[in-house]
């Protein structure tokens, strides 16, 4: 099975470098993992793709041996590890409230003794079946040992139970989202947390538990910030950025014809 290179970096106490992507871009992928990116962000909570286009990204990350993270757009049980037998490296999963949240996420996703999650073992995941139908076969170890799970923080009632989360065995990491989480602090006027306040909640209990905290970053200066503060995960670079190339290449015709 392929080693996951997000927590070989995160196991020796390191950054992690990530890149999000939205869209079907194969070669997207190809240019993340030369410009030495361990992982990609697939977020398809807030994005349409298709399971085909979905299976097929997986696999160029395979193919250019980058992990892939996909932000799930669901929490049933059997579509969720079928993103692992893809080739999903980790799962993203927003709005993780409680406790219990996570320990049914962690069921759906690791396989015995540490969850529940359902036995193929003829996907990409496990070169389909060379290396789970062999004898002393370690597909089952592998699988639980080189693949992520990270529970968003997003609301008021997560970062209260953030400790509780943050203890769940199976859950690797803690990522605060500061949009959703912003909008629901300033909605509520009965509440007076920052996000830096809840940023450093959720670092606390992702070191008192031995768990990686992560956040998104909208500058460097916040990506320095954020990293100085521990944070091993930082996604930076996107597809959106390409909107950055087609401006300055459209003020470059400017500059030549006069406009």
């Amino acid at each position: 099975m392929r080693k996951s290179k997000v927590l070989a970096k995160w196991r020796n106490n390191e950054f992690a470098r990530f890149c999000s992507m939205g869209h079907v871009l194969p070669f997207f992928i190809r240019y993340a993992a030369h410009f030495n990116f361990d992982g990609i962000w697939l977020d398809l909570e807030h994005r349409n793709m298709d399971n085909r286009e979905v299976q097929h990204l997986q696999a160029l990350c395979h193919l250019y041996d980058i992990d892939c993270m996909i932000r799930t757009p669901t929490r049933q049980r059997t579509r969720l590890y079928r993103y692992l037998e893809d080739g999903a490296t980790g799962l993203m999963f927003p709005f993780v409230d409680d406790a219990q949240a996570a320990r049914d996420i962690v069921s759906a996703t690791k396989f015995p003794p540490i969850g529940n999650r359902g036995l193929d073992g003829a996907g990409l995941d496990c070169n389909f079946g060379g290396d789970s139908w062999i004898p002393n076969s370690t597909y089952i170890e592998d699988a639980n040992r080189e693949t992520f799970i990270v529970a968003q923080i997003e609301t008021p009632q997560a970062v209260a139970n953030v400790a509780e989360i943050a203890a769940v065995p199976g859950i690797d990491a803690l990522f605060v989202g500061p949009g959703d989480l912003g909008l629901r602090l300033n909605a509520d006027a009965s509440l007076s947390m920052t996000i830096d306040e809840a940023v450093a909640q959720v670092a606390e209990a992702a070191r008192q538990h031995g768990k990686v905290w992560a956040r998104t970053a909208s500058s460097i200066e916040e990506l320095d910030k954020y990293r100085k503060q521990g944070s091993q995960m930082i996604p930076f670079g996107g597809d959106f950025a390409l909107m950055n190339v087609l401006k300055a290449a459209s003020e470059d015709l400017d500059g030549i014809l006069g406009d």
